[in-house]
């Protein structure tokens, strides 16, 4: 649909018709130079004769460039209606284990050995980058844990902050409880609808003065969901002296005080399942709301208008 962004500025179209009927007259100005009357004659009779009918032109042409610089300040446009950025009304943090274990290669991609880590960063980064309409953070932690990704609708660019993770960046220990703090205090001031934390982790809580499951009772007395994802193909209770097992059942409880589901993964099928689930249990929005789009005109009439005043002004010399 075709429109003005500022139609009052048409009035302007009258402008020099009021100043030609209200303006008092130019006084005749003096003559400058005294000729003979003879020359005097044949200076007008070539000026006649070398531009017949500039008279009409001399009129024409300025009042198009007015019109034209008018229209173009009037903003001339189309509008084109879109579909805005769905808005599920959900804030989502993802808290990711960089802990010393997250090496542990016990994993396989397309049939080739992978570890902990880069199973979830392959499989990490293709769900946040689904979550269209969710406003979307990321929390890593080892020894301490840091806010990689503040809440953002640009979920690409926490699926690259994903990506980006390396062992290391954060201690190598396993702090969940203040992994899990740290997100749920990201929440304190969200009017969000729903909040979910979900938890990437292969380790048992080692490091930091928070217990989880106190953090977990906490996310459940604030409305925050907590889901887990045990990593790892071996847990505690299978092999309780076994380095590097998954804690299940710590995770298994912290889902369950905060009223989320933990997930059991041991491949990279499971860890997709998983995904899957979650967009089960946590739904993207399929509907946006309408938005307008503008595309602007207004540069076709002003550069006409200056093409025209400059053909103006050379035709002059």
């Amino acid at each position: 649909m075709f429109e003005f962004a500022d139609p009052w500025f048409l009035i302007l179209v009258a402008l020099p018709l009021v100043a030609y009927f209200y303006l008092p007259p130019r006084s005749p100005q003096s003559a400058v130079l005294i000729v003979p009357e003879t020359i005097q004659q044949h200076m007008l009779a070539q000026s006649a004769q070398k531009r017949p009918g500039w008279r009409h032109r001399s009129v024409l042409i300025p009042s198009i460039i007015w019109l034209l610089l008018v229209v173009a300040l009037a903003g001339p446009r189309v509008v084109a209606p879109n579909q805005a950025l769905p808005m599920s009304g959900r804030d989502l943090m993802l808290v990711l284990d960089l802990s010393g274990s997250m090496v542990r290669d016990d994993f396989a991609v397309d049939g080739k050995t992978a570890t902990r880590l880069e199973v979830v960063k392959t499989v990490g980064a293709e769900f946040i980058a689904a979550r269209e309409g969710d406003r979307v953070g990321l929390v890593v932690f080892g020894a301490e844990a840091y806010v990689a990704a503040a809440p953002t609708f640009d979920t690409a660019a926490v699926a690259q902050k994903i990506s980006d993770m390396v062992i290391g960046i954060s201690g190598r220990a396993t702090n969940i409880g203040d992994g899990l703090g740290l997100a749920l205090k990201r929440f304190a001031a969200s009017d969000a609808q729903s909040k979910v934390i979900i938890l990437l982790s292969d380790g048992t809580n080692n490091a930091g003065a928070a217990m989880p499951t106190q953090v977990a009772a906490l996310a459940a007395q604030m409305g925050v969901r907590i889901h887990t994802i045990a990593l790892g193909p071996v847990t505690r209770e299978e092999a309780p002296d076994q380095r590097g097992v998954v804690d299940a059942q710590a995770l298994n409880a912290i889902a369950r005080l905060s009223g989320g589901q933990m997930f059991q993964v041991r491949t990279t099928d499971d860890l997709r399942n998983a995904a899957a689930s979650l967009d089960a249990l946590e739904p993207t929005a399929r509907a946006g709301l309408a938005a307008q789009t503008y595309q602007d005109f207004w540069i076709w009439p002003a550069a006409l208008a200056g093409v025209l005043a400059i053909g103006l002004g050379v035709s002059r010399l």
